[in-house]
């Protein structure tokens, strides 16, 4: 979203490449155990929709680390 605001247009492969990482966002959270509050998922929807693949990448990231601690602990 920041891209579009700073170029003031967007073409239509944007949109439709956001609109798969907040699907994606979704389906990663609903997978979390124990599922996050939804302040956690407000903030991370806002977090891939403000910074589009990046924040999902790091949402990604977030669910491995969280994944691996769990198995480990």
């Amino acid at each position: 979203m920041l891209v579009i605001f700073l170029l003031g247009f967007a073409p239509i492969i944007m949109w439709l490449t956001l609109a798969i990482a907040l699907y994606l966002t979704v389906i990663e959270l609903r997978e979390m155990q124990p599922a996050p509050h939804y302040l956690w998922w407000s903030w991370w929807l806002l977090l891939v929709f403000m910074t589009h693949f990046v924040g999902y990448l790091i949402l990604r990231t977030y669910a491995v680390y969280r994944r691996w601690n769990t198995r480990s602990g």
